[in-house]
């Protein structure tokens, strides 16, 4: 898979732009500032409709403009012609709009899963490094990328979950028990929670348990010394007997979900009287953490900057290639990466992924980027993106 075209219109720095792309490498150079990133950054969104640089969609639109557009035509393969043209429509107040092949879709996220991508930036250190929300954002991240529906599932669970605490802070301070209509309600609520959160928790499961072989060994091919990595998955649902850690080159086996459904609602009563008091939902997934360690130790507080950007890495690494083993090919984007690593650690992550079918570059400098990923080039600056000493777009 990879884009064969780009365009884009009133999106961040670029009034309009529309640039031809082929498979292989493919690096956008040019100074801090001056919109490579934006670039591929144009790509992702159409790939997951968000973006890795900013929460919401508002910064997306260019300055005095009141919506982006963004649409590229995907192709099968560099051996397939078949191709689809993607667009979605970012507005400023109102929903955004997409389209296949020009035919509106009935929901924005029937987009999802169209186009694949895998991006590496500088943002991957807080994956190791940051809050829990971050590592369940990388590994929900991941989920909906391989099974699109999830984003279905993931919404239902936020909305249920919204709504349950929402009745959870009205009864606040009402001791151990709700009785009445408000605890009728709050029996519908955990049902609904604990089938919705289970198929979520399932999902994470079954794709930490399939992505860590994968970055384990990536991480060996990266990391010079101390390259043992192992993940436990820490939940405030007892998991005891229904999931272990993968080992090694194993994976776990797939998680029952009907029996994790039951320990969700086991979770929420044996909670009922610390969430009548705080009137706040205390067990499910959207309070989970994903613990990493190198070797004996949790990376979080213990690893190097070097063995950081090395576990993150490796995390992409294994993502792309749990994305391969499910069948897809995704377009890879490395956004200011090399910058960031030792000339060991780049040649190591060029070796892995030399063979994807297309990968897009962003750097500031170009002697960065290891000699097996040059590609194709492009320079970005002073508003314009040019190619071979050619103007391609301006702003």
């Amino acid at each position: 898979m990879y884009v064969a075209e780009l365009g884009l219109v009133d999106f961040r720095s670029y009034v309009r732009s529309a640039i031809t792309l082929q498979p292989g490498v493919t690096s956008f150079i040019g100074s801090n500032g001056q919109g490579k990133t934006n670039l591929v950054e144009a790509i992702e969104y159409l790939s997951t409709l968000s973006s890795h640089r900013v929460s919401n969609d508002v910064p997306l639109i260019r300055l005095g403009a009141r919506q982006a557009i963004v649409r590229a035509r995907v192709r099968a393969g560099s051996d397939d012609l078949r191709s689809l043209l993607l667009e979605v429509e970012i507005n400023s107040g109102r929903a955004n709009r997409t389209r296949i092949n020009r035919a509106r879709t009935q929901r924005t996220r029937d987009l999802l899963g169209v186009l694949r991508t895998v991006v590496f930036s500088p943002n991957d250190l807080s994956i190791v490094r940051g809050d829990p929300s971050d590592r369940r954002h990388f590994l929900d991240g991941l989920v909906i990328t391989r099974w699109p529906r999830m984003a279905g599932v993931k919404a239902d669970y936020e909305r249920i979950l919204r709504q349950r605490n929402v009745l959870l802070k009205s009864l606040a301070g009402r001791g151990a028990s709700a009785g009445g209509e408000a605890g009728a309600t709050l029996e519908i609520w955990d049902e609904q929670l604990a089938t919705i959160g289970a198929e979520l928790l399932s999902a994470r499961l079954d794709t930490l348990s399939s992505l860590m072989p994968l970055a384990a060994k990536a991480y060996g091919d990266i990391a010079p010394v101390n390259d043992l990595t192992t993940v436990q998955y820490r939940s405030t649902i007892d998991l005891s007997d229904l999931w272990s850690p993968p080992q090694a080159d194993t994976p776990s086996d797939p998680v029952d979900r009907a029996a994790l459904t039951e320990r969700f609602r086991d979770a929420l009563s044996a909670r009922r009287k610390d969430e009548l008091v705080r009137g706040v939902t205390l067990a499910g997934p959207h309070r989970d953490d994903v613990v990493l360690h190198i070797g004996q130790l949790p990376a979080k507080g213990y690893a190097s900057h070097g063995e950081s950007w090395s576990l993150a890495l490796a995390l992409r690494l294994g993502s792309f290639e749990l994305l391969r083993a499910d069948g897809i090919e995704p377009v890879l984007v490395l956004d200011d990466v090399f910058a960031e690593l030792d000339s060991t650690r780049r040649d190591r992550l060029a070796g892995s992924i030399v063979d994807a079918d297309q990968v897009l570059v962003t750097t500031a400098v170009a002697s960065d980027v290891p000699e097996v990923l040059h590609g194709a080039r492009f320079d970005v600056g002073g508003g314009n993106v040019m190619a071979h000493e050619e103007v391609l777009d301006e702003r």
